[in-house]
């Protein structure tokens, strides 16, 4: 019996880079690069840090041909940005990130180096993963981001993370360390800063001025409330919303929103334009009481 050409994973890797790639385009701007996807015609999705200050630049597709685009709007806080061509390729499909797991067989396809429509093909390492974003006071943690071992260089930035169907549930973001790379899960939170990006050019988030870490909640409040951590407030900023609202350090954040929290991401995903101006329940538990405070968000600027 003739022996198969291509075993099972290399029949899913080249099918996933024959469906991708098309999708893919390398970036220029004249302080740098890096790729980017189109996810809607005449749109495209890339990271923040790949078109820095620039506001246009020039996009190359794998076929040959490029075309020139413009910023239509980038968000630091997140590092993404939406460029708008006059023309590109087909969309690529979106997946959902949350629907991923470890072990997961994933294909990453960019530009490392300049060289366009490299596909590299690895397993998500890790879900969950946290990535700091932005300075100073206008920080905050990319959640949720993926860990894969699929190899990532420079100029990968901005490109698909796709699993084995080819939808592109991450883009690829940073280079942790050798077979570490990260990439910013597409999930219902990506999917508002696009649409926000898109359409307003920015994303405004909301700001409350606290710094907290995961902790475990004593055992009577656990099982009284059947929730086994909270968030533990280190520092409360002065003069910010929840400062302002009376939260102290070492308060024990219980639910925001009504939502129970277990860590810091619990609470900034909340933290959309939705929740600027409006008052946000908030529950702590301090010496031993439960005590409810209202906080009033207002925009991270």
């Amino acid at each position: 019996m003739p022996e198969e050409p291509l075993d099972a994973y290399s029949r899913v890797v080249s099918t996933v880079a024959r469906t991708v790639t098309p999708h893919v385009a390398s970036v220029r701007t004249l302080t740098g690069g890096g790729s980017a996807v189109v996810f809607e015609a005449g749109l495209l999705l890339t990271n923040a840090h790949v078109v820095g200050e620039a506001r246009s630049g020039r996009l190359t597709y794998s076929d040959g041909s490029d075309a020139s685009f413009e910023v239509k709007g980038s968000d630091p806080l997140s590092d993404l940005a939406v460029l708008a061509a006059q023309t590109t390729p087909d969309p690529a499909e979106l997946g959902d990130a949350d629907k991923l797991v470890v072990g997961q067989l994933v294909v990453a396809v960019g530009s490392p180096l300049g060289l366009a429509g490299t596909v590299t093909a690895g397993v998500i390492s890790a879900l969950g993963r946290a990535l700091p974003a932005g300075r100073g006071r206008a920080t905050r943690m990319i959640e949720d981001v993926i860990q894969t071992d699929a190899a990532l260089n420079p100029g990968n930035s901005g490109g698909a993370l796709a699993d084995s169907a080819g939808r592109v549930v991450g883009i690829n973001t940073a280079v942790a360390g050798i077979g570490v790379g990260l990439a910013v899960p597409v999930n219902s939170t990506t999917r508002q800063i696009i649409e926000a990006l898109h359409t307003e050019g920015r994303v405004r988030w909301a700001y409350l001025g606290i710094v907290g870490v995961p902790a475990p909640l004593p055992d009577q409040v656990a099982d009284r409330t059947g929730q086994r951590a909270g968030v533990r407030l280190v520092e409360v900023i002065p003069g910010g919303p929840a400062d302002r609202a009376g939260l102290h350090a070492h308060d024990l954040v219980l639910t925001v929103g009504r939502r129970q929290v277990t860590d810091a991401q619990g609470i900034q995903r909340q933290m959309l334009a939705e929740a600027i101006g409006v008052p946000l329940p908030v529950t702590v538990l301090r010496h031993g009481a439960m005590v409810d405070v209202f906080a009033v968000p207002t925009e991270l600027r």
